[in-house]
């Protein structure tokens, strides 16, 4: 099983070797480290391990823990190790190779590039925000726009057949956690009403084997990370890359039938 855990630790040397070791003696292998963020003495590190079935996670949350001034900030199941680097620009490429298809190759690809479980295109009512009235009338259409969902235009292959789709209004890059615990990162391309949201933590991890000590039992369930802010940053790059990439392409871009119906259904009764 492939674990990605995110680490908060000491930015001093020896304490990134020190957490590695940790993870070795826990039984973990660790396939990909990858450096988040370094400031004011702390640093954030994202490890992708390859992880023994049947073997408890808690237990593993429980050694980090132990290490004094680190914190585990999240665990979650992966597909793959994430990539850098160039990737982003390959991805891009083939997008401008074959743009009819390209907001379907972007959000199979972002996925694998982010550590996430799947990506999806929504399509918001174009006149969520922006109204002329009164200030009453603006207040009734923004209630009834928070009531209605998305609609999902494209999604990626792990989506799941109806996704919980977070409030993506107003339209910004940033970082969200749903109800249930899954997290969410939205992006907007800018244009035709269009949301990119790329989600993580929505599967939850194998049964944890019987307890052998009662303070393991004790800790809390594992949960994936919040989306950091170089990995929304990146997001947001990547979507507006893609808008230019695609430019009028986008506007092609329409909402299934009974999801336009319910948009319209809001428009004409504000």
């Amino acid at each position: 099983m492939l674990l990605r855990i995110r680490v908060a630790l000491p930015d001093r040397p020896g304490s990134l070797g020190q957490v590695a070791r940790t993870l070795g003696v826990a039984g973990a292998d660790i396939v990909q480290v990858v450096v988040l963020e370094r400031a004011a003495g702390r640093a954030v590190d994202d490890f992708t391990v390859v992880w023994p079935s049947g073997a408890s996670v808690r237990r593993l949350l429980a050694g980090l823990g132990a290490m004094p001034g680190v914190r585990v900030d999240g665990v979650w199941q992966a597909i793959g190790a994430p990539v850098h680097g160039g990737n982003d620009a390959e991805l891009l490429a083939q997008i401008a190779v074959n743009p009819i298809d390209g907001l379907s190759t972007l959000v199979d690809a972002v996925p694998t590039l982010l550590a996430a479980e799947w990506a999806a295109v929504l399509v918001v009512p174009a006149d969520w925000a922006v109204r002329n009235g009164s200030a009453d009338g603006l207040t009734a259409l923004s209630a009834s726009i928070g009531r209605a969902e998305p609609a999902v235009a494209h999604a990626s292959w792990r989506a799941p057949q109806a996704p919980r789709l977070p409030e993506v209004t107003p339209l910004r890059a940033r970082a969200l956690t749903g109800p249930d615990g899954t997290r969410y990162a939205v992006a907007p391309f800018g244009r035709a009403g269009l949301v990119l949201v790329v989600a993580r933590g929505g599967a939850e991890l194998p049964p944890e084997p019987e307890p052998a000590f009662t303070n393991v039992e004790a800790l809390p369930a594992p949960t994936a990370a919040a989306f950091h802010a170089t990995e929304v940053d990146r997001i947001a790059q990547l979507v507006r890359a893609a808008a230019l990439v695609l430019g009028d392409q986008l506007d092609l871009v329409t909402a299934p039938p009974v999801a336009k119906a319910r948009v319209e259904g809001i428009s004409s009764t504000s």
